[in-house]
């Protein structure tokens, strides 16, 4: 078989989701080339080119700046020209032509033709990455043999299972490979090779990469291997392909050099509110998923559960410092005046057409002031937005309070990231209660305990417990593992499980004792449903299964609720498993038989 093609390290390509397409093209006897750069026509390498126009470029709108300067001071007629202007203007034209060329058209193409996050629409908007083969070798040899996936260590001798093709399809003369070659196995380019040469001597730094090479892929796999020189140290284990680096150029990560995989688990259904969710659960804790499926079948067979929406409303607190504790004083004054409200909601409204101020609380320490303001931002978590809307104020503040001195545009008191007394007792982000109420047989026949002890444990151990610890916020068994886990499936910041699993779970027993009345309350679940991790294809992906993907245009703001709604639900479901298993002494017999490994470890360490 002859079949002449580029290597696929020659030109640059896209980073795809999904299936790589390798199109098939019935020729007599030839297959021509694919793949050849515009820039192989050029005297000089590519980057002597551009050096070369970005020099001519500046310097004759240097001269032409300063020709020009001068026949104003002279007071002569600019369209009056000699030889050396009129050339330097063919070259300003000329090189402006070709900076434009080669990076104006390529920055509007890729804002217009930027890849879709639609992981069904993806394959429609890769056509220019096809391949062409020959037709009688996609009938009569398997996809794999067509490209060379023989493994070819770049540092050491290191043993690299094959590829597998999960899934193979031929409809109207297109070939789908679901899992492409690993990078690891395919040999360097002379080009790549000498990036990353210059890469591990530090003549071009890493983080630059995407810029200089404009393949987000290939700067991946050209970082990933000046790292294995550097370090020594073998990526083997850690995916390459298969992700689509350019959807998280400028957004979700720096510096890329592969990716982690975590296992999703599907629990469920969880009634809540009267409709049906099926929840994705990204952990790698055994019974994790088991546990909170339990709970699902358990307020299932009781009748669902209910839940409401009691705030909602993202927070900043910047801190500003004045040279007295009066003046402070004056401007808390000012923004807890009802009268002054109109006007600071204009000036905060003007960053976002979701986000909007909702209210101001304000502490002095000293001469320092931290206002705390509260704003909703649609379908959003909403961070960015209210950022920019507190900016607006601050600088609207400048004019009336000079002598306001901004330390940080976040002092705090906000407070992110952190567990913090504000966001317990003010609530930030969505503040939610979730309730059921568990049928007596439900309680024996499902969670193997009963009423009366389930009560008894969460009194001691969530509240009475937790209240000797001295927790803040934490009055519960383990609210923060549901929290994480859906995070981290649905494309949510995991640091803000630290506020956003504040929690405190009620059990009591009513109809007599006979039933259980369980609650969760949690006033600050920080969620969205876009911007972020949720735009990429995996988490999109679990955000479309809880039927919460992207903005709701009817009314904004009412997929990120329902997210919120549904977390609530969920860590519901979680306490009144964990509990029970506690209860019924089940706990330490089921993660030793769920959360442990069969594996003989001792062997596989020796091997």
């Amino acid at each position: 078989m002859d079949v002449r093609r580029r290597s696929t390290m020659d030109t640059p390509t896209k980073a795809r989701n999904g299936p790589m397409k390798v199109k098939v093209v019935d020729h007599e006897n030839d297959v021509g080339v694919v793949g050849a750069k515009a820039s192989d026509a050029l005297p000089l390498p590519l980057y002597l080119t551009n050096a070369v126009f970005f020099t001519l470029f500046f310097s004759v709108v240097y001269f032409l700046l300063t020709r020009w300067r001068e026949k104003i001071r002279t007071s002569t007629p600019l369209h009056v020209v000699n030889l050396s202007e009129i050339v330097a203007i063919l070259a300003f034209v000329a090189s402006f032509i070709y900076l434009l060329g080669f990076f104006g058209i390529d920055f509007v193409q890729s804002l217009i033709l930027r890849p879709s996050n639609d992981v069904w629409a993806a394959d429609d908007d890769e056509e220019e990455h096809e391949r062409l083969i020959l037709k009688d070798d996609a009938r009569k040899v398997p996809c794999g043999a067509g490209l060379d996936c023989s493994p070819i260590p770049q540092i050491a001798p290191v043993a690299a299972a094959a590829p597998k093709a999960v899934a193979q399809k031929v409809f109207d003369k297109e070939v789908v490979l679901s899992t492409p070659c690993d990078f690891t196995a395919q040999p360097l380019t002379e080009e790549d090779e000498e990036v990353v040469k210059s890469v591990v001597a530090g003549t071009i730094p890493s983080y630059s990469l995407e810029s200089k090479l404009g393949d987000c892929r290939r700067a991946a796999a050209i970082r990933r291997e000046a790292l294995q020189r550097i370090t020594g140290k073998s990526l083997g284990g850690l995916p390459l392909e298969g992700f689509d680096y350019e959807s998280i150029l400028g957004q979700c990560c720096e510096m890329p050099v592969g990716y982690v995989q975590i296992p999703v688990g599907i629990a469920g259904p969880l009634m809540l509110d009267g409709r049906e969710f099926s929840v994705p659960m990204a952990t790698t804790e055994g019974c994790l998923v088991a546990s909170t499926n339990r709970g699902f079948k358990a307020i299932n067979l009781s009748g669902g559960a209910t839940s409401v929406l009691l705030r909602d409303g993202m927070t900043r607190a910047p801190c500003v410092r004045f040279n007295s504790a009066k003046r402070a004083a004056e401007l808390k004054f000012y923004l807890e005046e009802p009268k002054n409200y109109d006007t600071l909601s204009t000036v905060f409204n003007r960053s976002s057409r979701f986000g909007r101020l909702q209210t101001i609380k304000c502490a002095i320490a000293g001469k320092n002031l931290y206002m705390r303001f509260t704003c909703s931002t649609g379908d959003a978590m909403g961070m960015n937005m209210v950022s920019k809307g507190v900016q607006n104020v601050l600088d609207f503040l400048q004019n009336d309070f000079p002598d306001m001195d901004v330390i940080g545009i976040s002092g705090n008191y906000c407070s992110d990231k952190k567990p913090a007394a504000v966001n317990w007792i003010e609530g930030r982000g969505k503040s939610v209660v979730c309730e059921a109420v568990i049928k007596g047989d439900v309680v024996q026949k499902v969670l193997k305990t009963n009423v009366a002890s389930l009560c008894e444990l969460n009194m001691l151990k969530n509240l009475t417990g937790s209240a000797m610890a001295g927790a803040l916020g934490g009055f519960n068994a383990h609210a923060s593992n549901i929290v994480s886990a859906i995070y981290i499936a649905t494309g949510q910041d995991p640091a803000q499980n630290v506020e956003s699993s504040h929690c405190i779970t009620m059990m009591e027993p009513i109809n007599d004792g006979q039933d259980l009345h369980v609650s969760v309350t949690m006033p600050s679940i920080e969620v969205g449903t876009v911007g972020g991790g949720t735009q990429l294809a995996s988490q999109s992906a679990c955000l479309n299964l809880l039927g919460v993907k992207g903005a709701n245009r009817e009314a904004p703001g009412s997929n990120a609720r329902l997210l919120a709604t549904v977390v609530a639900g969920s860590v519901l479901a979680g306490e009144l498993s964990l509990m029970s298993a506690i209860s019924a002494g089940q706990l330490v017999n089921s993660h030793m038989k769920y959360n442990r490994s069969s594996k003989d470890v001792s062997a596989v360490a020796s091997a």
